[in-house]
């Protein structure tokens, strides 16, 4: 395998999970599975967000932020399978909460640092695509709680801060002169909550030639827990970088890092009550544009419409290209 560039070591962000038990919420049914890739011998915790239909529906993919697991972001597994969509939420060892849950309440912050770099970079980029390979092989299995409820046809992609980070890395980016690619034709549409360029990357030249449909979510305040210089506005350029088609972004004014979160205590700085339900609703649209083809969804992105019906304050901004 080709050495992985120097872009992909990322400026992770800290998301800390709020573990919660696995419990039907309404209509929604929740499933916890662990598949075991035998190949790398590794387990992929999942946490799945079954809607009411028992026709096939498309299926969103989530990848949580460092530290965090399958219970994380649970206000967006419940509102997208309220919506239709079969939710699997991914955990990934190595980055997830297991490297701090058992560290020194001082150590916790050096634990975390020490969970970014190639490999849980990697180990995530293969996660993905391991995990559709599962859901295929669930989807035909005589008496899988799966079994026919999945249109793998239609699948899309979420994560949030190092999710991002996996979200953006399964695009048709451009790793250099690695010649490294990572990308999941499987995949139709991908969302990134506060991505990044990377350190020392040029966002033109990995962001540049992207022609799948993204939706990129951030704040004016998104900064990051575990590296105090980092400028939030930096976030905005993997948008900027981006050719003109199908690419959208969503900004925040004032909001922080765990505005797209949903755990306690001081996590909860910076998050507007308005800010959850208009993520849920433009997120929504865009699944439908990309995962259902529906041109009013589609038509309804490419407008001021989220602005006026999203809850948008003055402050924060819509774009479209």
């Amino acid at each position: 395998m080709p050495r992985l560039p120097l872009p992909l070591l990322p400026l992770v962000l800290l998301t800390l999970s709020a573990a919660s038990a696995a419990s039907d919420t309404g209509t929604i049914k929740t499933l916890l599975l662990d598949p075991v890739d035998a190949k790398r011998d590794r387990t992929v915790p999942l946490k799945v967000y079954l809607p009411e239909s028992k026709e096939p529906q498309p299926v969103v993919l989530f990848s949580h932020g460092l530290g965090g697991s399958r219970e994380n972001n649970h206000y967006l597994g419940n509102h997208w399978a309220e919506a239709g969509y079969v939710c699997v939420f991914m955990q990934h060892i190595g980055s997830d909460e297991s490297v701090w849950k058992d560290a020194r309440p001082l150590q916790r912050m050096r634990a975390l640092k020490g969970a970014t770099g190639i490999k849980p970079t990697m180990d995530r980029l293969r996660d993905v695509p391991f995990v559709i390979d599962q859901l295929e092989k669930w989807s035909s299995q005589k008496g899988h709680a799966l079994e026919g409820r999945m249109d793998l046809d239609h699948i899309g992609l979420a994560g949030h801060s190092y999710g991002a980070v996996t979200t953006l890395g399964l695009t048709d980016r451009d790793y250099g002169r690695s010649g490294l690619s990572m990308h999941e034709k499987r995949i139709d549409a991908f969302l990134p909550m506060s991505p990044q360029p990377g350190k020392g990357e040029n966002p033109e030249a990995s962001f540049g030639k992207v022609s799948v449909p993204v939706l990129c979510m951030t704040g004016t305040k998104d900064g990051s827990p575990i590296d105090p210089k980092m400028d939030p506005t930096d976030r905005q350029k993997v948008y900027q970088a981006f050719p003109k088609g199908d690419k959208f972004q969503l900004v925040f004014e004032g909001a922080e890092h765990f505005a797209f979160g949903d755990s306690g205590g001081f996590r909860t700085r910076g998050r507007n009550p308005n800010h959850h339900p208009t993520i849920q609703k433009i997120s929504t649209h865009f699944w439908n544009a990309y995962l259902r083809n529906d041109k009013e969804s589609l038509e309804w992105l490419q407008s001021d419409a989220p602005k006026k019906v999203g809850k948008l304050a003055e402050g924060d901004t819509w774009k479209w290209k």
